[in-house]
């Protein structure tokens, strides 16, 4: 198959990350895939950049290497699409949380995908891509513990919209807001509860929870779908759990 162009994709040694990666190389796309450990075995991406996203952020020295790396890969060619995947939960309630969780938190998960934006807007341009934001149902609905996490995607999803207003049509910028996904950490965090997990699967209206390869399947139709009007949007991929009242029995 021949390479049409680039896509970068952070965080893409997770389930989602590795959904991502795997979607876009079998549509042609020449990917460059970073995340903050090494490359996992068999990923298949076009370049991989082991990077610590919160030090891109904080470090000015640090992110122009980054960057500069990815230049190299990208050798010239077009880089149609910006998927910022990667993000931290860190769970804890009002009383718990400290400022390295909060800052941890929102480096990663709001100000790494406007800074990656901001750095590779002229090469996003000149191929007339996107950003796609991988935010949670959690910028709308939350739960206990979850108030850092649930903040920096409702700031995530705020920002999406904003950012394609100050954009115009420079690029487009949107984002998919993710209900429980099938990934391995969410497997491993219900290990020995089946009972519980079940009760996960049946709060959604499909009775089931989303797979990896949906919300990647989604990406590439924001990005490759033909539908350029798709712009300053936040999309639910939840099995309708976002319509769904509970009420006490």
């Amino acid at each position: 198959m021949t390479m049409r162009s680039f896509v970068i994709i952070t965080g893409a040694n997770g389930g989602i990350g590795q959904a991502l990666v795997s979607i876009f190389s079998q549509a042609g796309y020449g990917v460059i895939a970073t995340s903050a450990s090494p490359k996992r075995e068999g990923l298949p991406c076009k370049h991989f950049i082991q990077v610590d996203l919160q030090r891109s952020v904080q470090d000015e020295g640090y992110a122009a290497q980054v960057f500069s790396e990815i230049r190299q890969a990208l050798d010239g060619q077009l880089l149609k699409g910006l998927i910022n995947n990667a993000a931290v939960q860190i769970l804890g309630s009002v009383e718990e949380l400290d400022r390295q969780a909060w800052q941890q938190t929102l480096d990663v998960n709001l100000l790494a995908p406007f800074f990656w934006t901001q750095e590779l807007l002229l090469e996003l341009s000149e191929a007339k891509g996107s950003v796609v934001n991988i935010g949670s149902i959690h910028a709308r609905l939350t739960k206990k513990n979850f108030v850092a996490y649930a903040t920096s995607k409702a700031a995530l999803a705020g920002m999406t919209r904003a950012m394609a207003v100050d954009l115009g049509a420079k690029i487009r910028v949107n984002a998919i807001e993710p209900a429980a996904i099938e990934t391995d950490m969410l497997k491993a965090g219900f290990e020995g509860k089946p009972e519980l997990y079940r009760q996960l699967e049946d709060c959604h209206p499909q009775q089931r929870i989303g797979l990896p390869e949906e919300v990647a399947k989604l990406a590439l139709a924001i990005m490759d779908g033909g539908m350029q009007f798709l712009h300053g949007s936040c999309l639910g991929l939840d099995g309708g759990i976002s319509g769904r009242l509970v009420d006490p029995d």
